[in-house]
Protein backbone atom coordinates (compact mmCIF):
# COMPACT_ATOMS: atom_id res chain seq x y z
CA UNK A 1 0.00 0.00 0.00
CA UNK A 2 1.49 3.28 -1.01
CA UNK A 3 1.74 6.43 1.45
CA UNK A 4 -0.92 7.99 0.10
CA UNK A 5 -3.11 4.80 0.17
CA UNK A 6 -2.44 5.32 4.27
CA UNK A 7 -3.70 9.13 4.02
CA UNK A 8 -7.15 7.80 2.24
CA UNK A 9 -7.09 4.99 4.41
CA UNK A 10 -6.85 5.14 8.01
CA UNK A 11 -6.11 2.44 9.96
CA UNK A 12 -9.59 2.54 11.61
CA UNK A 13 -11.58 2.97 8.32
CA UNK A 14 -9.87 -0.21 7.20
CA UNK A 15 -10.49 -1.73 11.02
CA UNK A 16 -14.06 -1.06 10.30
CA UNK A 17 -14.59 -2.24 6.70
CA UNK A 18 -12.93 -5.75 7.89
CA UNK A 19 -15.48 -5.69 10.33
CA UNK A 20 -17.98 -4.87 8.20
CA UNK A 21 -16.72 -8.01 5.61
CA UNK A 22 -16.59 -10.33 9.14
CA UNK A 23 -19.98 -9.40 10.31
CA UNK A 24 -22.10 -8.88 7.53
CA UNK A 25 -20.76 -10.76 4.21
CA UNK A 26 -23.82 -11.18 2.84
CA UNK A 27 -24.21 -6.84 2.76
CA UNK A 28 -20.96 -6.94 0.92
CA UNK A 29 -21.14 -9.78 -1.47
CA UNK A 30 -24.78 -8.71 -2.31
CA UNK A 31 -23.85 -5.07 -2.97
CA UNK A 32 -20.20 -5.29 -4.08
CA UNK A 33 -20.21 -8.59 -5.62
CA UNK A 34 -23.28 -9.25 -7.70
CA UNK A 35 -25.80 -10.61 -5.30
CA UNK A 36 -28.18 -8.80 -7.53
CA UNK A 37 -29.24 -9.84 -10.91
CA UNK A 38 -26.30 -8.09 -12.92
CA UNK A 39 -26.88 -5.93 -15.55
CA UNK A 40 -23.71 -7.69 -17.57
CA UNK A 41 -23.73 -10.66 -20.02
CA UNK A 42 -21.43 -13.73 -20.31
CA UNK A 43 -21.25 -17.28 -21.10
CA UNK A 44 -23.47 -18.88 -19.07
CA UNK A 45 -26.22 -21.86 -19.66
CA UNK A 46 -29.25 -19.18 -19.99
CA UNK A 47 -29.52 -17.87 -23.56
CA UNK A 48 -30.14 -14.72 -23.53
CA UNK A 49 -29.94 -12.94 -27.37
CA UNK A 50 -28.03 -12.76 -30.77
CA UNK A 51 -25.90 -9.56 -31.54
CA UNK A 52 -24.23 -8.77 -34.41
CA UNK A 53 -20.42 -9.50 -34.49
CA UNK A 54 -17.97 -7.02 -33.96
CA UNK A 55 -14.07 -6.94 -34.66
CA UNK A 56 -12.90 -8.00 -31.35
CA UNK A 57 -15.57 -10.56 -30.18
CA UNK A 58 -14.59 -13.98 -29.05
CA UNK A 59 -15.23 -16.35 -32.19
CA UNK A 60 -16.15 -19.05 -29.79
CA UNK A 61 -18.96 -16.88 -29.11
CA UNK A 62 -20.07 -16.82 -32.95
CA UNK A 63 -23.10 -18.63 -33.56
CA UNK A 64 -22.23 -20.91 -37.02
CA UNK A 65 -25.41 -22.20 -37.72
CA UNK A 66 -27.00 -18.33 -37.87
CA UNK A 67 -24.09 -17.39 -40.34
CA UNK A 68 -25.01 -20.82 -42.40
CA UNK A 69 -28.35 -20.03 -42.90
CA UNK A 70 -27.84 -15.78 -43.62
CA UNK A 71 -24.35 -15.41 -44.35
CA UNK A 72 -23.69 -12.95 -41.72
CA UNK A 73 -21.98 -13.09 -38.29
CA UNK A 74 -23.84 -13.41 -34.97
CA UNK A 75 -22.36 -14.10 -31.64
CA UNK A 76 -24.74 -15.50 -28.78
CA UNK A 77 -24.94 -13.78 -26.03
CA UNK A 78 -25.82 -15.14 -21.78
CA UNK A 79 -26.94 -13.57 -19.04
CA UNK A 80 -25.11 -14.38 -15.88
CA UNK A 81 -24.56 -13.46 -12.27
CA UNK A 82 -21.09 -11.44 -12.64
CA UNK A 83 -19.22 -9.03 -10.68
CA UNK A 84 -20.03 -5.48 -10.22
CA UNK A 85 -18.37 -2.32 -12.22
CA UNK A 86 -18.05 0.37 -9.77
CA UNK A 87 -17.70 3.90 -10.69
CA UNK A 88 -16.55 6.39 -8.15
CA UNK A 89 -17.12 10.10 -8.92
CA UNK A 90 -16.12 12.28 -6.89
CA UNK A 91 -16.70 16.39 -6.10
CA UNK A 92 -13.15 18.06 -5.74
CA UNK A 93 -14.57 21.62 -6.20
CA UNK A 94 -13.65 24.75 -4.20
CA UNK A 95 -16.53 24.19 -1.63
CA UNK A 96 -15.40 20.64 -0.78
CA UNK A 97 -12.17 22.58 0.97
CA UNK A 98 -14.34 23.55 3.90
CA UNK A 99 -12.84 22.30 7.04
CA UNK A 100 -14.84 23.29 10.63
CA UNK A 101 -13.03 24.05 13.55
CA UNK A 102 -11.84 20.89 15.32
CA UNK A 103 -13.02 18.46 12.31
CA UNK A 104 -10.13 16.14 11.47
CA UNK A 105 -11.02 15.86 8.03
CA UNK A 106 -12.30 18.61 5.72
CA UNK A 107 -15.11 17.56 3.02
CA UNK A 108 -12.92 16.78 0.14
CA UNK A 109 -11.05 14.23 2.52
CA UNK A 110 -13.57 12.83 3.78
CA UNK A 111 -14.86 12.06 0.61
CA UNK A 112 -11.67 10.98 -0.74
CA UNK A 113 -11.90 8.54 1.78
CA UNK A 114 -15.18 7.05 1.81
CA UNK A 115 -14.40 7.01 -2.17
CA UNK A 116 -11.21 4.74 -1.66
CA UNK A 117 -12.87 2.65 1.11
CA UNK A 118 -15.18 1.98 -2.07
CA UNK A 119 -13.02 1.20 -3.76
CA UNK A 120 -10.59 -0.99 -1.82
CA UNK A 121 -13.78 -3.31 -0.28
CA UNK A 122 -14.89 -3.35 -4.19
CA UNK A 123 -11.29 -4.47 -5.62
CA UNK A 124 -11.15 -7.01 -2.39
CA UNK A 125 -14.04 -8.37 -3.93
CA UNK A 126 -12.74 -8.76 -7.56
CA UNK A 127 -15.02 -5.99 -8.82
CA UNK A 128 -13.76 -3.58 -11.46
CA UNK A 129 -13.24 -0.23 -10.19
CA UNK A 130 -13.24 2.95 -12.13
CA UNK A 131 -12.39 6.83 -10.75
CA UNK A 132 -13.28 10.80 -11.63
CA UNK A 133 -12.43 13.77 -9.71
CA UNK A 134 -14.89 16.73 -10.81
CA UNK A 135 -15.66 20.03 -10.38
CA UNK A 136 -16.99 22.26 -13.29
CA UNK A 137 -15.45 19.17 -15.48
CA UNK A 138 -13.42 15.99 -14.82
CA UNK A 139 -10.49 16.56 -13.50
CA UNK A 140 -8.28 13.01 -13.21
CA UNK A 141 -9.95 9.76 -14.08
CA UNK A 142 -8.88 6.18 -14.18
CA UNK A 143 -10.96 3.46 -15.76
CA UNK A 144 -12.44 0.46 -14.37
CA UNK A 145 -9.99 -2.22 -13.64
CA UNK A 146 -10.28 -5.44 -11.25
CA UNK A 147 -6.37 -5.53 -10.01
CA UNK A 148 -5.79 -5.07 -7.15
CA UNK A 149 -3.37 -2.49 -7.27
CA UNK A 150 -5.62 -0.95 -9.25
CA UNK A 151 -6.13 1.08 -5.76
CA UNK A 152 -3.33 3.00 -6.40
CA UNK A 153 -4.27 4.27 -9.54
CA UNK A 154 -7.56 5.52 -7.91
CA UNK A 155 -6.02 6.89 -4.87
CA UNK A 156 -3.70 9.14 -7.01
CA UNK A 157 -6.59 10.75 -8.68
CA UNK A 158 -7.86 11.59 -5.36
CA UNK A 159 -4.09 12.57 -4.28
CA UNK A 160 -4.09 14.35 -7.54
CA UNK A 161 -2.97 18.25 -6.51
CA UNK A 162 -6.24 20.87 -6.37
CA UNK A 163 -6.49 24.75 -6.69
CA UNK A 164 -3.46 24.93 -7.97
CA UNK A 165 -1.49 25.81 -10.98
CA UNK A 166 -3.62 26.24 -14.36
CA UNK A 167 -6.15 24.28 -13.03
CA UNK A 168 -7.60 26.19 -9.94
CA UNK A 169 -10.63 24.30 -8.27
CA UNK A 170 -13.82 25.61 -9.34
CA UNK A 171 -17.12 25.13 -8.73
CA UNK A 172 -19.61 22.49 -8.87
CA UNK A 173 -21.47 21.59 -11.91
CA UNK A 174 -23.26 18.47 -12.34
CA UNK A 175 -24.99 18.40 -15.69
CA UNK A 176 -22.09 18.48 -18.44
CA UNK A 177 -20.26 15.35 -15.91
CA UNK A 178 -22.64 13.40 -15.05
CA UNK A 179 -23.89 13.29 -19.15
CA UNK A 180 -20.25 13.14 -19.89
CA UNK A 181 -20.04 10.06 -17.91
CA UNK A 182 -23.22 9.04 -19.02
CA UNK A 183 -22.08 8.62 -22.72
CA UNK A 184 -18.35 7.46 -21.91
CA UNK A 185 -18.87 4.65 -19.23
CA UNK A 186 -18.92 1.45 -22.02
CA UNK A 187 -21.48 -0.45 -20.07
CA UNK A 188 -24.26 -0.21 -16.92
CA UNK A 189 -22.73 -0.59 -13.50
CA UNK A 190 -22.62 1.15 -10.05
CA UNK A 191 -22.44 5.13 -9.97
CA UNK A 192 -21.64 6.58 -6.80
CA UNK A 193 -21.14 10.11 -6.27
CA UNK A 194 -19.82 11.64 -3.69
CA UNK A 195 -20.17 15.52 -3.74
CA UNK A 196 -21.42 18.14 -1.12
CA UNK A 197 -24.18 19.39 -3.98
CA UNK A 198 -23.39 23.11 -3.60
CA UNK A 199 -23.01 25.02 -6.48
CA UNK A 200 -25.01 23.79 -9.52
CA UNK A 201 -27.81 22.05 -8.01
CA UNK A 202 -30.41 22.43 -11.13
CA UNK A 203 -27.70 20.10 -12.95
CA UNK A 204 -28.48 17.24 -10.58
CA UNK A 205 -31.42 15.66 -11.50
CA UNK A 206 -30.97 16.36 -15.14
CA UNK A 207 -27.53 14.58 -14.84
CA UNK A 208 -28.72 11.98 -12.79
CA UNK A 209 -31.77 11.26 -15.44
CA UNK A 210 -28.75 11.04 -17.82
CA UNK A 211 -27.27 8.13 -16.10
CA UNK A 212 -30.35 6.26 -15.15
CA UNK A 213 -31.73 5.94 -18.96
CA UNK A 214 -28.33 4.20 -19.63
CA UNK A 215 -29.12 1.63 -17.06
CA UNK A 216 -27.14 2.77 -14.50
CA UNK A 217 -27.61 2.32 -11.01
CA UNK A 218 -27.23 5.27 -8.88
CA UNK A 219 -26.05 6.61 -5.55
CA UNK A 220 -25.62 9.45 -4.00
CA UNK A 221 -23.70 10.32 -0.96
CA UNK A 222 -24.37 13.58 0.09
CA UNK A 223 -21.50 15.30 2.18
CA UNK A 224 -21.24 17.96 4.03
CA UNK A 225 -19.46 19.28 7.48
CA UNK A 226 -21.39 19.31 10.91
CA UNK A 227 -20.67 23.09 10.62
CA UNK A 228 -23.17 23.34 7.72
CA UNK A 229 -25.37 21.14 9.48
CA UNK A 230 -26.01 22.08 12.47
CA UNK A 231 -25.04 25.84 11.98
CA UNK A 232 -23.08 26.52 15.54
CA UNK A 233 -21.84 29.91 15.21
CA UNK A 234 -22.28 31.86 17.54
CA UNK A 235 -21.39 35.84 18.10
CA UNK A 236 -20.26 38.62 15.18
CA UNK A 237 -18.49 36.35 12.51
CA UNK A 238 -17.15 36.98 8.96
CA UNK A 239 -18.48 34.24 6.64
CA UNK A 240 -16.58 33.75 3.22
CA UNK A 241 -17.46 32.25 -0.05
CA UNK A 242 -15.13 29.20 -1.25
CA UNK A 243 -16.13 29.53 -4.86
CA UNK A 244 -17.33 33.24 -5.05
CA UNK A 245 -15.32 36.23 -3.80
CA UNK A 246 -18.48 37.13 -1.44
CA UNK A 247 -18.40 37.73 2.01
CA UNK A 248 -20.71 38.68 4.77
CA UNK A 249 -20.59 39.73 8.14
CA UNK A 250 -23.13 39.57 10.52
CA UNK A 251 -23.96 38.20 13.92
CA UNK A 252 -24.90 34.51 12.76
CA UNK A 253 -28.32 33.92 15.66
CA UNK A 254 -30.32 36.41 13.60
CA UNK A 255 -30.82 34.25 11.17
CA UNK A 256 -29.97 30.83 12.44
CA UNK A 257 -33.25 29.37 12.36
CA UNK A 258 -33.98 30.49 9.10
CA UNK A 259 -31.19 29.01 7.67
CA UNK A 260 -31.97 25.63 9.43
CA UNK A 261 -35.41 25.63 8.17
CA UNK A 262 -34.34 26.38 4.56
CA UNK A 263 -31.51 23.45 4.80
CA UNK A 264 -34.14 21.34 6.01
CA UNK A 265 -36.02 21.86 3.01
CA UNK A 266 -33.27 21.46 0.76
CA UNK A 267 -31.91 18.12 2.16
CA UNK A 268 -35.58 16.90 1.63
CA UNK A 269 -36.11 18.47 -1.44
CA UNK A 270 -32.47 16.28 -2.76
CA UNK A 271 -34.09 13.05 -0.91
CA UNK A 272 -36.92 13.16 -2.72
CA UNK A 273 -35.34 14.12 -5.84
CA UNK A 274 -33.02 11.02 -5.77
CA UNK A 275 -35.84 8.80 -4.37
CA UNK A 276 -38.12 9.51 -7.91
CA UNK A 277 -35.36 8.75 -10.03
CA UNK A 278 -34.41 5.07 -8.19
CA UNK A 279 -31.56 6.70 -6.92
CA UNK A 280 -29.98 5.29 -3.55
CA UNK A 281 -29.15 8.77 -1.13
CA UNK A 282 -27.06 8.84 2.09
CA UNK A 283 -26.13 12.09 4.06
CA UNK A 284 -22.64 11.76 5.49
CA UNK A 285 -21.20 13.96 8.10
CA UNK A 286 -17.77 14.76 7.82
CA UNK A 287 -17.38 14.07 11.83
CA UNK A 288 -19.20 10.63 11.18
CA UNK A 289 -16.46 7.85 11.50
CA UNK A 290 -15.94 6.31 7.33
CA UNK A 291 -16.71 2.73 8.89
CA UNK A 292 -20.22 4.00 10.65
CA UNK A 293 -21.26 5.24 7.26
CA UNK A 294 -20.43 2.59 4.84
CA UNK A 295 -22.17 -0.10 7.24
CA UNK A 296 -25.07 2.01 7.27
CA UNK A 297 -25.14 2.80 3.48
CA UNK A 298 -24.24 -0.80 2.55
CA UNK A 299 -26.56 -2.73 5.02
CA UNK A 300 -29.49 -0.43 4.00
CA UNK A 301 -28.71 -1.23 -0.06
CA UNK A 302 -28.54 -4.59 1.04
CA UNK A 303 -32.14 -4.63 2.63
CA UNK A 304 -33.25 -3.40 -0.84
CA UNK A 305 -32.38 -6.04 -2.78
CA UNK A 306 -32.75 -8.52 -0.53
Amino acid sequence: MTPDSRRYLPPEALARIGHLELRARAVVEGVLAGLHKSPYRGQSVEFLQHREYVRGDDLRRVDWKVWARQDRLYVKEFEEETNLRLTLVVDCSASMDYRGLGAALSKYECASTVAASLAWLALSHGDAVGCAAFDDRVRAAVPARTSRSHLASVVGVLAAPRGRGDHPAEATSLLPVLRSLAESLPRRGLVIIVSDLLGDRDGLVPGLRRLRARDHDVALLHVLDDDELDFPFDGPTRFEGLEALDEIACNPRAFRDGYLEALGEYLSRTRQQAAALDCDYELIRTREPVGAALVRFLARRASLVA
